[in-house]
């Protein structure tokens, strides 16, 4: 497998260092650190980002697209060069839910270019959402990714096997980290459904031991295509999920695919 990155929410200096430390455990696992930028949460990604460096040296702070002022300079840009974060991901964004926060119609295309343009030493991957909009929609918006600088991306956490695949076929010779995400409780599954257009295979159960396997199966695959792979335990037992994913079988394969 080419590289495995876990997200982090910083929620808070504690917390994020507690987890820190119990990816520690799995280091010889884990390669980069994505932290998230979360307006709800004091911590912005690239402090977050900062905090992580003391653990694992790679690490990916998200960059929102709707918060950068294409007439100024990136506003992360001497705190990261003070940091030496090297790697970024940009996305969209999501509209704050406070109105005193400045946001612009910035598109990821021009946050990407602008990175290329202001920072050129650091390696910007971007965001695919599969379940945005049709395929053909969402391949435009990748060429467009690539053609303003984005280097690789990271999508939506997967939940068929049958769905990546297709995109792995429709995306061959791109470096992308393919996206797997613990879906713990009924109300958690109908948020994928309705906030993301997620449609869930029949064999899916939103517990533990089929995100566990199924992330298996993700990472076997990704193992055999020199692939790289993004794990994002969102609202889950942190500790139970990566002992099930690096330390633990989980249930078969089969079993998790239904078959």
């Amino acid at each position: 497998m080419k590289r495995v990155s876990v997200e982090l929410v910083p929620r808070d200096e504690e917390s994020l260092r507690g987890e820190l430390k119990l990816l520690q455990r799995h280091q010889d696992r884990i390669d980069v650190i994505n932290i998230p930028d979360l307006l709800r949460f004091e911590i912005r990604s690239w402090q977050g980002a900062a905090m992580a460096e003391d653990y694992f040296p790679q690490v990916m702070p998200h960059i929102r697209a709707m918060d950068i002022d294409l007439s100024q300079e990136l506003p992360m840009k001497e705190y990261l060069r003070m940091h030496d974060i090297r790697e970024v991901l940009v996305i969209e964004g999501d509209p704050p839910q406070r109105m005193n926060h400045a946001v612009y119609p910035t598109e990821s295309t021009d946050v990407i270019r602008k990175f290329r343009e202001e920072m050129p030493e650091v390696t910007v991957y971007a965001g695919i959402d599969q379940y945005r909009s049709s395929m053909r929609d969402e391949l435009y918006r990748i060429h467009r990714k690539v053609q303003a600088g984005a280097a690789g991306f990271f999508t939506q956490p997967f939940y068929d096997m049958r769905f990546l695949e297709i995109y792995a076929d429709m995306m061959a010779g791109m470096d992308v980290y393919w996206g797997v995400s613990p879906v713990m409780n009924t109300a958690s599954q109908s948020y994928w459904e309705r906030k993301n257009n997620v449609v869930f295979p029949s064999s899916f159960r939103p517990d533990l031991s089929w995100s566990i396997a199924f992330s298996h199966q993700v990472m076997e695959w990704a193992e055999q295509r020199d692939a790289s792979v993004y794990l994002m335990p969102i609202r889950t037992n942190l500790e139970a999920y990566l002992e099930g994913v690096f330390g633990g079988s989980g249930q078969s394969h089969e079993e998790a695919a239904g078959r």
